[in-house]
């Protein structure tokens, strides 16, 4: 008693005396005993995966051949002696190989006794050995399927994001890859690897001996990006998201594009690196995301989606095939634009070039990275670059000069066209009606007139200068709704899809009714009035062209096109910026008969030639004989000059031109 109340004293004079100094004494920590150190140390071992537990299970088995070796040598079970390395290769034979204990019949039962209990824990080793190994298997097949390794290629396209467009970009760069050699295209975005791979394989059908490599991981994120190595890619492909299951009024694809593009410019710094293209649906964000690649090295080509497919769907529905025609040029099936920096002709005019070449068709000419489109016939070309078309840029350095030769006796006068107060009426509307509103408004006449009927949305048209806009809010898929807007006289028709209020099945169902209706009031009439339908998804294309030829659809498709083209070649964007804005030229189709007299063969050359006195550049020739011989649209892009056609009623001439 007496000496706990000392102790007790003791701590009680410790305790204020560390109050009187403001120190605390804390406890130590607890004493580590030797077994906790060695499990706490196999812990570690064993975390390190498969790698660990085999070496773990070799060690095991080395330790049990080893002892029971060294019993059978020291208690001498075996009738014969033999050395120790004999016994220990005896003993991991039993340790391995249940049958081999068969074969100690005659041996003495303590030996035989010992091996079988050798034998079962070899079969407890044996069997932990080929879990640990096939769940390694499974675990690395698993890694496997996530699409975390890294992609060791070169020279390759990167495709960041996933949309329907992908299967377009894909398969018109297994096009355009057609003359590379082992050509790469790695895919990443946020999905699982082999969906992806199992989707890509479904909608895009032949590759032409390119590989697609798919990762899974998010393009905005640093570490993931790496794993396509876009620092050694040819080029960079941005897509923009589609929204999937997302809640469509808070989704913003654009946000996911510009965080992508930051992480895309911190992976490939200041240093020449490759061509990059993105999407982007909302023209309020091509500024910032101009800021984000202003100083690229390798150039930054941003594609507004929704003006782009605003521009063309006008200038589709202004005559019926030129849909076909832009099809044409944009994608890499055909004819497309290509660049010729070599030619022998300085000291020509554009009037010349435009003859010279047999199965090239010159369109313009670049001087110091400006293209321009039709120049006058007079013009030298000197030291310009050539932009043509072409079937194939392998052709470039050795086209054929032409010898045919212009029939200008058969050249005819140019008709003088008058423009006129013109009739258009809008079916549906979407945030790409009131851009496709201003475009019309710049090419129509004063006096003109559109209508617009739509079910959903609520319609803010911008200001006009020629165009008098009327809005009926009704059902676009109503016969008397349509029988009582939709003129049998008027001059074009445009159906929208209703993109913003409805998913893309319903959209597209939507639209598709509405355009059967209005093909049927046309055709009561025998109308000629052209129609264009935009659709979200292009696999309903081909339902849409059931019928009518002169009914276009154009839908993202075209995008994906562009976004292809500029991924392969970056002189390209100022030539499809010129071909879908109103000013300068672009491409019409106009009677034939104003270039050369009808029911008279004549080499194309003489309608190229027809074409430049016009001031105009002949690329191509559409007729009705044409489709019926199963041309798309009856429209041929780049004849030859040598090709000699008879001009006929309903031919037309497509001609890159002036309004």
């Amino acid at each position: 008693m007496a000496r706990n109340a000392q102790t007790l004293r003791r701590r009680t004079a410790e305790a204020i005396g560390q109050q009187r100094t403001g120190t605390t004494v804390r406890p130590g920590p607890p004493a580590v005993g030797l077994r906790a150190r060695l499990r706490y140390a196999f812990d570690n071992t064993m975390s390190r995966g498969t790698p660990a537990l085999v070496a773990w299970l070799f060690v095991v088995t080395v330790l049990l051949v080893v002892v029971f070796a060294v019993i059978d040598i020291v208690t001498g079970m075996r009738e014969q002696h033999i050395g120790f390395w004999e016994a220990a290769f005896q003993a991991l034979l039993h340790a391995l190989d249940p049958g081999t204990v068969a074969g100690d019949t005659g041996a003495r039962w303590s030996f035989i006794v010992t091996m079988l209990v050798l034998t079962v824990a070899g079969l407890f080793i044996v069997s932990a050995l080929i879990g640990v190994i096939a769940a390694g298997i499974d675990a690395r097949i698993a890694e496997l399927r996530r699409g975390r390794s890294v992609v060791l290629e070169s020279d390759h396209t990167v495709i960041l994001g996933w949309s329907d467009s992908i299967f377009t970009v894909i398969s018109e760069l297994t096009i355009a890859n057609e003359s590379r050699r082992r050509p790469v295209v790695a895919v990443l975005a946020d999905r699982d690897k082999v969906e992806m791979e199992e989707e890509i394989r479904a909608k895009v059908g032949a590759l032409r001996g390119t590989r697609v490599v798919c990762r899974s991981g998010s393009p905005a994120d640093l570490d993931d990006l790496a794993i396509v190595s876009p620092r050694a890619a040819r080029s960079v492909v941005l897509l923009s998201p589609d929204a999937g299951g997302r809640d469509r009024a808070s989704f913003d694809p654009d946000r996911e594009v510009v965080k992508s593009l930051l992480a895309l410019r911190s992976t490939l710094g200041t240093d020449a690196g490759p061509r990059v293209v993105a999407q982007l649906r909302d023209p309020a964000n091509l500024e910032v995301a101009r800021l984000i690649g202003r100083d690229r090295p390798g150039g930054l080509s941003l594609l507004d989606i929704r003006e782009t497919v605003a521009k063309l769907v006008v200038q589709t529905s202004r005559q019926s095939g030129a849909a076909a025609v832009y099809r044409e040029l944009f994608d890499y099936d055909g004819d497309e634009i290509y660049f010729v920096e070599d030619h022998p002709l300085a000291t020509s005019t554009y009037a010349d070039a435009l003859l010279h070449y047999e199965t090239l068709s010159v369109i313009g000419v670049v001087e110091g990275g400006a293209v321009r489109l039709n120049p006058p016939a007079d013009t030298v070309i000197g030291s310009r670059a050539l932009v043509v078309v072409a079937e194939d840029d392998s052709i470039l350095g050795d086209a054929p000069r032409s010898t045919a030769v212009a029939d200008l006796a058969a050249v005819a006068e140019a008709p003088v066209e008058e423009l006129h107060a013109t009739h258009a009426v809008v079916l549906g509307w979407n945030e790409r009606a009131p851009i496709i509103l201003s475009e019309l408004d710049r090419y129509a006449a004063p006096g003109s007139t559109l209508t617009v009927v739509t079910e959903h949305g609520t319609p803010v048209v911008p200001p006009t200068q020629h165009l008098a806009v009327t809005v009926v809010q009704a059902g676009t898929t109503r016969r008397a709704v349509l029988d009582e807007h939709v003129p049998a006289d008027c001059d074009q028709v445009i159906v929208l899809c209703y993109s913003d209020d409805l998913d893309a099945e319903a959209a597209d169902a939507t639209t598709l009714v509405t355009l059967l209706h209005v093909r049927d009031i046309l055709a009561t009439s025998d109308s000629s009035t052209p129609v264009i339908s935009e659709m979200m998804d292009d696999r309903n294309r081909v339902l849409a062209q059931v019928a009518d030829i002169d009914d276009v659809v154009v839908s993202g498709e075209i995008v994906s096109l562009i976004v292809t083209q500029l991924s392969e070649d970056a002189r390209i964007e100022p030539v499809f910026h010129d071909l879908l804005q109103a000013e300068g030229s672009e491409i019409y189709l106009r009677p034939a008969e104003g270039y050369v007299h009808p029911g008279r063969e004549v080499a194309w050359a003489t309608v190229v030639a027809a074409a430049a006195r016009r001031g105009e550049t002949a690329i191509g020739f559409s007729s009705p004989a044409l489709a019926e011989a199963g041309s798309r649209f009856g429209v041929v892009v780049n004849p030859p000059k040598s090709e000699r056609i008879t001009v006929a009623p309903g031919d037309r001439v497509v001609v890159l031109a002036e309004l």
